[in-house]
């Protein structure tokens, strides 16, 4: 994965977004002004700024949708208040348990153009704290159809001028490819498609369960890997996502790389790949996070 701050350094040389983006990665830290989606030619040029609605750049139609990519003008997800006390959720006798809340010795530290290293998070207390500018985690274990439950808060105490993709940013990235967006959207409106249980860059939650910062949330995570002949995908990725105990997808269909912009494209991949915790503006704090290979029937 192209790291996000060089596809950054792009935007913010007001090279146009274009198609030809499409062998680029990762999401702009450069920022843009809200634009409409009537008018846009698919793209436009980021602007300075870090305010609710800044972040990647307005991209191309989605299909079968009548919003933009990054849509500043799409509804925001009715906000929904989950079921308390959030349930802890112990992995079942088949689960891999890749955090505890001990150590990381289940995971790799990812740099620039997917270097691999000692993972630099902070462990403690039960969870593992993003560290900004060391680069995200990396699972060492290669995974394709998967159930995973992943714990995450974004810690109370952030800088209040930080706002939008700026407050608690971070993501799990299914096989390096497919983005399940995490933010801190209790009170932090931005772009939908970009919100907390997004699909980045593709569909927002069908609702907006996000508990307040402090608070824990949860994501159950139903995946099914996409499928190659040659460079045909002959089925694509598909999610199911409850968050918080709230269906916020159902068998929804990636359209490709999260990571190619302005709209996602699918790269043939081999049949199981890593997932990753991306590092971006955090803060952002996980815990609990299990995974079950899904085998099928009579397996």
């Amino acid at each position: 994965m192209i790291d996000r701050r060089d596809f950054a350094r792009n935007i913010a040389a007001s090279l146009p977004v274009a198609a030809g983006l499409a062998g680029m990665a990762g999401r702009a830290v450069a920022q843009q002004a809200p634009t409409p989606a009537s008018g846009a030619s698919g793209g436009g040029r980021a602007q300075a700024g870090r305010g609710q609605m800044d972040g990647s750049p307005l991209g191309d139609p989605l299909p079968g949708q009548k919003w933009r990519v990054h849509d500043r003008t799409r509804p925001q997800p009715r906000k929904v208040t989950p079921g308390l006390p959030m349930a802890i959720e112990l992995p079942p006798s088949d689960a891999i348990v890749l955090f505890d809340g001990k150590d990381l010795s289940h995971w790799n530290g990812s740099g620039r153009g997917g270097a691999v290293s000692e993972p630099k998070w902070k462990v403690e207390n039960g969870y593992v704290e993003m560290v900004r500018g060391t680069g995200g985690l990396v699972t060492k274990e290669k995974f394709g159809d998967i159930q995973l439950h992943v714990e995450w808060v974004n810690p109370t105490g952030a800088d209040p001028a930080a706002v939008g993709q700026q407050r608690g940013n971070s993501g799990i990235v299914l096989m390096g490819h497919y983005e399940i967006q995490i933010l801190s959207s209790y009170d932090n409106p931005t772009y939908p498609d970009g919100a907390a249980g997004s699909i980045y860059g593709v569909y927002p939650p069908m609702v907006n369960p996000c508990r307040p910062e402090g608070e824990w949330n949860s994501y159950d995570i139903f995946f099914e890997s996409p499928q190659f002949e040659g460079e045909k995908v002959l089925k694509p990725a598909y999610v199911t996502l409850m968050f918080n105990g709230v269906l916020v997808h159902h068998r929804a269909a990636f359209l490709g790389a999260t990571t190619v912009e302005p709209i996602a494209k699918y790269q043939p991949h081999p049949p199981e790949e890593p997932f990753s915790l991306q590092a971006h503006a955090g803060p952002v704090r996980y815990r609990n996070i299990w995974v079950r290979r899904l085998l099928g029937y009579d397996a």
